[in-house]
């Protein structure tokens, strides 16, 4: 079975998109709505901004959902996924990619999503780091244990979890977990604490663009990061994406389930590999490929 995987935010680069809007006039139609629903010319950015530029929430969400939506648009009827899951941002791609979201309701979602993000971020300080090196329960263990906010937030492939939260508590669970063995503990550069409690004002605030959006019936299963499990029921669908900004990204489990559940070949769409890069480290057997249009 063929499975389509989409990337959420860190898979973006200067020129992204660049090929697809010069050789299919669809690509250029669908890019030239974007500009005028979010009311700034994002291509610019994707085609010549600085890394700088790309790296503000506010853009490259926006810009990573538009590169991974529009080539799966592009590819036509060479697109047919039998199950699909996202990376955080990445289920939106999906839920556009297999039916359940119009382009246009995917992409006023994708922008209040990161505007909300931002704001949260700039309420309290807090931040994220890469734990490299210990059995996810180790990681559970030591966060729970610490005084304040931190919480497995990004559970990306054996042995690879990001945690979440409080900059004093998340630093506090570097320390703890290095000496618990870790072969790495270190902060990442992101602008606040995503899938943790401290997106509460974020997640409240997109819950209520969700509420508002219609869902369709998928064509395929989709696999959600809340639960890791294969749902088609579109009010289920819009549950799990209401939770979705506090909840750990469950992307280890999901890709077993789609394992289990019969997928072989997973196909990236969108910028970058860094999801085929995780799926070799969760089973080396599968095929794992790039969209290519």
């Amino acid at each position: 079975m063929k499975a389509y995987v989409f990337p959420g935010q860190g898979a973006q680069f200067t020129g992204m998109g660049l090929d697809l809007y010069e050789k299919s006039p669809l690509a250029k139609e669908y890019f030239e709505k974007a500009n005028t629903i979010l009311g700034f010319s994002i291509t610019d950015i994707m085609f010549q901004g600085t890394a700088e530029q790309l790296k503000e929430t506010k853009v490259t969400q926006p810009a990573i959902f538009l590169h991974s939506v529009i080539l799966a648009k592009v590819l036509g009827d060479s697109f047919q996924p039998e199950m699909v899951a996202g990376h955080s941002l990445g289920e939106l791609s999906a839920l556009v990619a297999n039916g359940v979201l119009s382009f246009e309701d995917g992409l006023n979602l994708v922008s209040k999503r990161a505007l909300a993000m931002q704001k949260a971020c700039e309420i309290t300080p807090s931040t994220m780091a890469a734990i490299i090196g210990l059995e996810d329960l180790v990681v559970e263990e030591v966060c729970a244990s610490v005084d304040g906010v931190v919480v497995a937030a990004n559970y990306n492939c054996p042995g690879q979890l990001v945690i979440s939260g409080e900059i004093v508590a998340v630093e506090k669970a570097c320390e703890l977990l290095k000496e618990k063995g870790a072969k790495m503990a270190v902060l990442l550069p992101v602008g606040g604490a995503f899938h943790s409690p401290m997106m509460e004002p974020a997640r409240e605030e997109l819950a209520a663009a969700i509420k508002a959006t219609h869902f369709s019936t998928p064509m395929c299963p989709v696999y959600q990061n809340v639960t890791a499990t294969a749902i088609t029921n579109p009010a289920e669908i819009k549950e799990n994406l209401m939770i979705q900004l506090t909840a750990p990204v469950k992307w280890t489990q999901s890709m077993q389930q789609m394992i289990a559940d019969g997928a072989t070949e997973f196909v990236e769409v969108g910028p970058g590999k860094v999801l085929q890069g995780l799926l070799r480290k969760i089973d080396r057997n599968v095929a794992v490929t790039s969209a290519i249009f």
